[in-house]
């Protein structure tokens, strides 16, 4: 658990943080990740933390993933927000380095990509056999080309959208023929995560529209 007194800034405003605990022990886990069908594997509860803040005067649980400045991306089923500083999130695995990274914009499409790697090759998902780079923003994509050099083979999983294909250009300009686009795998989907969901784009437009014309009504 850490003492630090942190604030996190989203949507519904600035809270303030009163525990950051190094293990994701409580039900948040359930309804904040289980339910963008992310699995509950050893290796997302080592990446993740679990986050209390208060809002309105009431007590929250979040999922908090850290960055390399020591800053945070939270996420429930509610609320998306952060605790500064943003920036990547870079995992390198431990013993010999690696030859090839993967990128991903945010941390549950990376989440997404342990669950379809552990679901279709569950002998053998080769999880630790490559680095994983994080964006957490694609305004951090210089910062993530700046790490990237060390390695021979780059592969990305952004965001179909115009984002994340600009990302993906940024990367390729700098380092050529060692990135592979891979977003070609999950076309019809916004991101990773909505393909592991099986949520196409018509569909979430389709979703937005119906959400829209309600609040019309005053639903």
């Amino acid at each position: 658990m850490s003492a630090r007194s942190v604030f996190l800034f989203g949507s519904k405003g600035r809270h303030r943080v009163f525990n950051i605990w190094k293990s994701v022990t409580s039900p948040i886990r359930h309804c904040s990740v289980t339910c963008r069908g992310v699995a509950l594997t050893l290796h997302w509860q080592k990446e993740c933390r679990e986050l209390r803040f208060t809002h309105d005067g009431k007590p929250y649980f979040a999922i908090g993933f850290p960055n390399v400045a020591g800053g945070y991306e939270v996420r429930n089923s509610f609320f998306k927000g952060c605790i500064a500083p943003k920036d990547i999130t870079h995992i390198r695995q431990q013993g010999e380095p690696r030859e090839k990274c993967l990128v991903f914009e945010g941390f549950m499409d990376y989440l997404s990509f342990l669950t379809l790697r552990t679901k279709n090759c569950p002998a053998m998902p080769n999880l630790d056999r490559q680095d994983y780079v994080i964006l957490n923003s694609t305004a951090n994509v210089q910062k993530a080309i700046d790490v990237l050099g060390q390695y021979e083979r780059i592969h990305c999983m952004l965001d179909n959208d115009k984002a994340g294909y600009e990302a993906t250009r940024a990367i390729e300009l700098e380092y050529s023929y060692r990135v592979r686009d891979f977003s070609d795998n999950y076309r019809g989907y916004s991101d990773l995560n909505d393909y592991l969901c099986g949520r196409k784009q018509e569909q979430k437009n389709g979703q937005k529209l119906l959400l829209r014309q309600k609040k019309g009504r005053g639903i």
